[in-house]
């Protein structure tokens, strides 16, 4: 039976893990704000705009794309510590940069340090957290992200009714930027005070700080058991090459992997959080109510991510993945409507709070839960690595294309496309998704029975 202390000390490491996700939903929208005075004072095209905004996720790639590696090497917690680093030097260079192409170094630069949190943060948590309530943690990074999102929704709101749109053009736009030093240096801060992942602990033979650490997560009546079977896992493996991913059995585990990290990306919900002010205005919103508009969609986005943090390990991940895709291609045909027939005002407001109620119940939380979730102990980091770049790569394309389309296509045809999307996923998510609830980490590495994993007795 675990005690109440146990419960509070796998939650407390798996918010202070999850607050990776605070760090990537301010990037994901302080530009959003930034942008609008960027765009008047360096005269930015729609792909320079692009470039702007979606230089972030070229650093993202190539930090998610190593952090495995370097995890695997030195572990999950100081990792996690150096990008918090990295990012509170990427919001003050960005404060202060004279040009653009600094700012778009700066902002590679803090994609390299999200990019190194957003893949161990999940991956840390899914290795701590118990099965029974292991979505429900593995959502605290996704919660994140969206209190991090709207928080700075409402930081943009602020500052852009701070002073005249000539004060905005000229000094806001850094506040706003520079504002991101305080959670960098507050998630290196609360870092120093968790645990290293047991199961990186177990396999680099470590076995009494491991075991010390399951107790306190576990309790001591289930900790030996766990720890067995983490010890267990790993004996049976050889190989810690990326190639066993491509073999028959966990082939099928990365490419579903792939598959979730690119459709939480390609169904939409971050070409509304990156240029939510510029959408809003396209629909009849002006005079900061575009700010506001898109605060009150964080709002929403805060309220339904919690939502779903109840109805994870109750519902399941397939089920929510099923009906949030579902509603999700309603809600675009109809934001595609409003572009399409110039409805003005509250109509364009209400569906996009619709889509963004479908997308934080379904396809914004589960990918992270499950993506850590379908990997063995010994591939984890690395595969949720992979996994992660295709994530990083969707979203670069999204910042860097998505003002292209509206300026090309239209507000309208570019949100059918992605309704088009919303239903492809919802096909894959009834044909291809397996349920992983309440099943542990080492009984979901069965679902695959790669060819070559036997032992010879």
């Amino acid at each position: 039976m675990k005690s109440d202390q146990s419960v509070w000390y796998i939650i407390l490491i798996a918010c202070a893990a999850g607050m990776a996700g605070f760090l990537y939903g301010f990037d994901t929208a302080v530009i959003s704000g930034a942008i609008t005075f960027l765009r008047d004072l360096y005269s930015l095209s729609p792909a320079m705009e692009g470039i702007v905004i979606s230089s972030v996720m070229v650093g993202g790639v190539i930090g998610v794309g190593i952090s495995g590696f370097l995890s695997d090497r030195v572990g999950r917690k100081k990792i996690l510590m150096v990008s918090g680093i990295i990012f509170a030097i990427s919001a003050l260079w960005s404060a202060l940069a004279g040009s653009v192409l600094s700012l778009i170094l700066a902002r590679f630069l803090g994609g390299l340090g999200i990019g190194f949190a957003s893949a161990l943060s999940v991956t840390y948590i899914a290795e701590c957290a118990p099965p029974h309530i292991r979505g429900r943690l593995g959502s605290m990074y996704q919660l994140f992200t969206i209190i991090g999102i709207s928080a700075t929704f409402y930081i943009n709101l602020a500052v852009a009714n701070s002073g005249s749109y000539q004060w905005g053009l000229e000094t806001g736009w850094r506040w706003m930027l520079g504002y991101g030093v305080i959670p960098g240096i507050l998630f290196f801060l609360i870092l120093i005070f968790i645990p290293e992942s047991p199961r990186f602990l177990v396999k680099n033979d470590r076995t009494s700080e491991a075991l010390d650490t399951l107790q306190r997560i576990n309790g001591q009546d289930t900790a030996q058991k766990e720890l067995n079977s983490i010890q267990a896992s790993i004996d049976m493996e050889t190989s810690t090459s990326i190639r066993e991913l491509l073999k028959p059995g966990l082939r099928k585990a990365m490419l579903l992997g792939i598959f979730l990290a690119l459709f939480n990306q390609v169904i939409g919900m971050n070409a509304v959080t990156y240029y939510g002010p510029t959408i809003f205005n396209m629909m009849g919103f002006e005079n900061n109510t575009e700010f506001l508009a898109t605060s009150l969609i964080g709002t929403v986005q805060v309220i339904f991510t919690v939502v779903a943090i109840f109805l994870i390990d109750k519902a399941g991940r397939k089920r929510l993945m099923a009906v949030g895709s579902s509603l999700m291609a309603v809600f675009m045909v109809l934001i595609g409507l409003v572009f399409y027939f110039d409805v003005q005002g509250i109509w364009g407001l209400l569906a996009i709070m619709g889509f963004t109620a479908a997308f934080c119940i379904s396809m914004g939380p589960i990918p992270w839960i499950m993506i850590p979730e379908i990997f063995p102990n010994y591939l984890r980091a690395k595969a949720v690595g992979i996994a992660t770049m295709f994530l990083w790569g969707a979203n670069f394309s999204i910042g860097q294309f998505t003002p292209m389309l509206i300026n090309n296509v239209g507000g309208a045809f570019t949100f059918w496309i992605f309704a088009v999307i919303c239903a492809i996923c919802y096909i894959f998510v009834m044909t291809i998704v397996p349920e992983t609830k309440n099943k542990s980490l080492e009984e979901i590495e069965t679902i695959w029975k790669p060819e070559k994993r036997y032992i010879s007795y």
